[in-house]
This record gives C-alpha cells, sequence and structure tokens, in this order.
C-alpha cells in the first residue's frame, strides 16, 4: 500500500452518561500490508449498535465481551468492504466481504479466524442478494437476533400473542415483521408518536404505542387487553416489569438486551413482579446472538426470501462520515434512530 494511511476511531476514555464526541479520538496510521492467510480490506460501511455501549466501560458486564481498550481500534464491530489485496485462498480483490475490524478506514483480516464470539469470521458476500449494508442490519446480527430470539429462544407457538420493545429499532423492526409473516397478533412500542406511526404504517403491527405518553402497564393493557404470550424484550426496566405482569400462564420472555441500562453506571433493581414468573410459570431466557451462530446459513436463507419478495422492509439511518462514529452511536443510545443505523465510511 505504500504510504497510504487509514484513519481509525480510537476510545480515549470511558463514556460517564452520555457518549460524548471527545470519548474519540481519530487516528491516522500507516496501512500495512496483509501476510499469508490475511486480506486487506477497504472498509465502506460500518455498524452501530447500542450493545457498543457495554463495552464502553472499565469492566463489561461479567460474561460479555471484554470492554475496549483505550487508546486502540475497536475490535468486535461489524463492517463491510472490498478486499484490495489479498494473501488468503477463497478471497480475490474486489470480493465484497463481511468481518468485525470497524470504525476504521483499512482493515488487515484473517481469513478463517472467527472474532469476538465466532460471529466476526470474514465472509464474502453476495451483494446480489442484497445490497453490502444489509448484511450489516437485516442478514447479519440484527437479522439473527430477531430471527433465533423470536423462533427458537422464544419458542414461538401458533396463536401467539407478540409484544416487541423498540419496535422501531434495528431488531426489534424485524422481530415484529417476523412475527407477523408467521400469522401472529403484534404489539410495538417505541418512543414517539413517528415511530408509532412508522411501526403501524411501514412494520405492519397489529398495535403500538408510545411508552412515554402514560403509565407503561396502562398502555400496554390497552393494545393488549387479554396479555401476551411473548415479550421480545430490547429494554429491559419498566418494560420487563410490565411485560411480567402482562404475559400470560406459560408465557416466555426473550431478552436480547437492556438498553436502559447500557449508560448506567450501577445496574438497576430487578423487577419487583417476578413472583409472577413462579404463578404463572413463565420462562425468562437471555441470549446473545454470537451463541446462535449456527443459525446464519438458515437465518440468511428465510430472511433473504423474504426480503427478495418484498415482504419484509427495513429502514436505516444512514450517517456520513467515519468521523460521525462516535456522534451516530451517541443519536442511536438517545433514540434518534429509526431501523438499523449505520455509518457510510467516506474521506
Amino acid at each position: 500500500m505504500g504510504s497510504v494511511t487509514s484513519r481509525e476511531v480510537w476510545p480515549v476514555a470511558y463514556p460517564r452518561g452520555e457518549v460524548r464526541p471527545a470519548d474519540f479520538r481519530l487516528v491516522d496510521v500507516p496501512v500495512p500490508e496483509p501476510g499469508t492467510g490475511e486480506v486487506l480490506v477497504r472498509n465502506t460501511w460500518t455498524s452501530v449498535d447500542a450493545a457498543l455501549r457495554l463495552r464502553l466501560r472499565e469492566t463489561a458486564p461479567p460474561g460479555y465481551f471484554p470492554a475496549f481498550p483505550l487508546g486502540r481500534p475497536l475490535d468486535g464491530v461489524m463492517t463491510v468492504g472490498e478486499v484490495v489485496a489479498s494473501h488468503a485462498d477463497g478471497f480475490a480483490a474486489g470480493d465484497t466481504v463481511w468481518h468485525a475490524a470497524g470504525w476504521r478506514d483499512y482493515a488487515v483480516v484473517a481469513a478463517g479466524q472467527p472474532a469476538l464470539g465466532g460471529v466476526g469470521t470474514l465472509r464474502r458476500l453476495d451483494v446480489r442478494a442484497a445490497p453490502a449494508q444489509a448484511y450489516l442490519g437485516a442478514l447479519g446480527a440484527n437479522g439473527l437476533t430477531a430471527y433465533a430470539g423470536l423462533l427458537h429462544v422464544a419458542g414461538l407457538r401458533d396463536g401467539d400473542v407478540v409484544w416487541v420493545s423498540a419496535a422501531a429499532g434495528a431488531v426489534g423492526s424485524l422481530v415484529a415483521q417476523i412475527a407477523k409473516l408467521r400469522g401472529h397478533r403484534v404489539i410495538g412500542s417505541a418512543g414517539s408518536a413517528a415511530k408509532v406511526r412508522y411501526l403501524l404504517d411501514e412494520v405492519g403491527v397489529d398495535a403500538a404505542f408510545d411508552y412515554r405518553a402514560g403509565p407503561l402497564p396502562d398502555l400496554l393493557a390497552e393494545a393488549a387487553p387479554d396479555g401476551v404470550d411473548v415479550y421480545f424484550d430490547n429494554v429491559g426496566g419498566d418494560h420487563l416489569r410490565a411485560a411480567i405482569g402482562a404475559l400470560r400462564p406459560h408465557g416466555r420472555v426473550a431478552i436480547c438486551g437492556m438498553i436502559s441500562e447500557y449508560a448506567a453506571e450501577r445496574s438497576a433493581p430487578g423487577p419487583d413482579n417476578l413472583m409472577l414468573a413462579v404463578t404463572k410459570s413463565l420462562t425468562i431466557r437471555g441470549f446473545r446472538a454470537s451463541a446462535m451462530a449456527h443459525l446464519i446459513p438458515e437465518m440468511t436463507r428465510e430472511v433473504g426470501a423474504w426480503i427478495r419478495a418484498g415482504r419484509l422492509r427495513y429502514r436505516e439511518t444512514v450517517v456520513d462520515g467515519l468521523e460521525r462514529a462516535p456522534a451516530a452511536l451517541a443519536g442511536l443510545l438517545r433514540g434518534d434512530n429509526t431501523g438499523k443505523t449505520l455509518v457510510r465510511i467516506t474521506r
């Protein structure tokens, strides 16, 4: 690559509360030549996910991915790009690939070596089937989370009524649509009237509400007067408490995230109505998409077919410029996004 340099976004301080641009630094580094078994990728799109906030702490939650070290590029951020040079079998210059070395212009990636959690292995993408950035959302980790969580973790059954929190987000909007495609009644909640309209008009849920519009249990009871059977949890906190109260006997909860706690210095106390899990015989199960990597081919096949047929749609919130990735993350955590938040890498 000669004297070509790459910009990388490095965390330089762990945020206290809201993520700020000052918590990061944009650094120019030389681009190395790939070694044996490696490829050099020019990144074109990189992912912005709420769960990154969990790693922007001195200590990540036990059992989760480790905290991002300060003064180093972020490892484990899903990204797509174009192969510039390859010394790895099965990859050639011009291939569009998916990998986990994001928030930078260029990355040297080892072929066949799993990234964090096993879901970031370098993979060649079929961009004839969908745009490259779709593999960061509906056909990537978000699609896997939605598909595996609803069908395999919650164990969706005939006749289930499903409530999805953060239903206008990258995962929630897919969960709601998959449940509708399987023939279920779906309730979605989100944080603004505009997002409620999006859920009703584009996602196609049966009922939706703005959780800020009143007491959450009352809003849920109005949308689902007979209760729910499945709650897909992206929020935690008061949403999980309301779900436990509304779930019918033998109801199931699939917890993929708790965005209400991501920036908290201390974990909030758990729901005070957990005894209902006993009296109603509820199943409450947390999961991570990285543990469901074996379902990627199944998910890609089924979700991809729905997308090609125009039966499943997704929205993207696109931020242009690598230097704006921290601001994009801050906006996502504030709820400014609809659908998947992406950074289009330009320079």
